[in-house]
């Protein structure tokens, strides 16, 4: 018998990399990449603002440092906010099995397209990750504009 994950867990290493990213003059969001039983392979945040980089997501960088894998299917995506169609992509693309969102209260993302290609969702509406977001996007409104594209 297989001992289940700790989704909690999991999230909290997303939130780590979130505030990380807070702490550095980014945007707060952070991810993290697992195996199917649980072993991190890679964690990152959005470091669009830090590096002048459009392209780092909290979830690319997650994916980018867990370094190619042979398969996807078994891997669990975990992000502190669902992701946009970028990052959607990217998951649909490698076809990681399980994504673990922290909230969708403030950006709804591409979750609901990645459900109905068959991404298992795990919402887990964390307060944490609500107010925190939140708080960032009352603050800096501009910035977040830019960084959902709008």
């Amino acid at each position: 018998m297989t001992k289940p994950l700790d989704h909690e867990q999991m999230l909290h290493v997303a939130v780590e990399e979130a505030e990380a990213g807070l702490a550095e003059g980014g945007i707060p969001i952070g991810a993290a990449l697992f195996d199917g039983k649980g072993r991190l392979l890679g964690r990152g945040h959005n470091r669009r603002v830090q590096e002048d980089d459009p392209s780092i997501h909290g979830e690319t960088d997650a994916f980018r440092k867990a370094g190619r894998q042979r398969s996807y299917r078994e891997t669990v995506m975990v992000t502190t906010l669902a992701p946009c169609w970028y990052c959607s992509g990217l998951v649909r693309q490698f076809g990681i099995g399980t994504l673990i969102v922290g909230e969708s209260v403030n950006f709804r993302g591409g979750i609901d397209w990645l459900a109905e290609n068959g991404i298992r969702i795990i919402d887990m509406n964390s307060t944490r990750c609500v107010e925190m977001l939140k708080d960032f996007i009352e603050a800096n409104p501009e910035l977040w504009n830019e960084d959902i594209g709008t």
